[in-house]
């Protein structure tokens, strides 16, 4: 009777971990495909720069605005919604910070750097660290030790996006190289929201030596 009961105790307690970790998983993957998303602004900027400009800036006022009023328990429709299925586990009754970093990594760099190195930037931002994470928590089995977590399938996952997107851009093989070693080491330090503002102005300025 006793055995039986550990046993039923047990296999509880292994579903509610394997729902915890789906749970998780499903939040990265919505998470990471907004992330992903940026990777549409690029070829936006070479057609509508200053109107994509003025949009970005007005939705990161806007969602600004939205999350001070859901702090204070006003829920505004969507939005708050949307934050509340993407937000981590850290972020539970905070500011969201993510959203803000995201979009302005993004402004930043399509403000201060050529269209090019600018491009490197916001793909090295969308596909590399968005992807890295999502392989990461799908994939990750070795933990890369003083980085909070950081795996080895998400670095290489990272590096692999970066070359592949710079070299797209470039078509020089030795930019695609360095900037994905460059990004991949950025991605690994644990600054949490803020690698969203120093991968694509790190990146970008680094395929500045290399694409002008």
């Amino acid at each position: 009777m006793a055995i039986s009961f550990c046993k039923k105790n047990e296999n509880y307690t292994e579903k509610i971990i394997r729902q915890k970790q789906i749970r998780e998983i499903k939040k990265e993957i919505f998470r990471k495909t907004i992330h992903l998303c940026t990777a549409f602004v690029p070829f936006f900027l070479e057609r509508f720069y200053w109107p994509v400009i003025v949009l970005l800036a007005l939705v990161l006022i806007g969602y600004v605005i939205c999350e001070f009023l859901r702090i204070k328990g006003i829920s505004v429709p969507l939005i708050s919604k949307i934050t509340d299925i993407a937000s981590r586990k850290r972020d539970e009754n905070h500011f969201v910070l993510g959203p803000v970093t995201l979009a302005l990594g993004v402004l930043i760099t399509a403000l201060i750097f050529p269209p090019l190195p600018a491009k490197i930037g916001i793909f090295a931002l969308a596909l590399g660290d968005g992807l890295a994470s999502l392989f990461g928590k799908l994939f990750g089995h070795v933990i890369i030790p003083f980085t909070s977590g950081k795996t080895v399938a998400g670095s290489l996952t990272c590096f692999i996006a970066i070359f592949l997107s710079t070299y797209c851009c470039s078509r020089n093989l030795v930019c695609a190289l360095w900037v994905a070693v460059a990004g991949m080491i950025i991605e690994i330090f644990p600054i949490k929201n803020f690698d969203n503002l120093t991968i694509p102005i790190l990146v970008a300025t680094i395929s500045c030596f290399f694409v002008l």
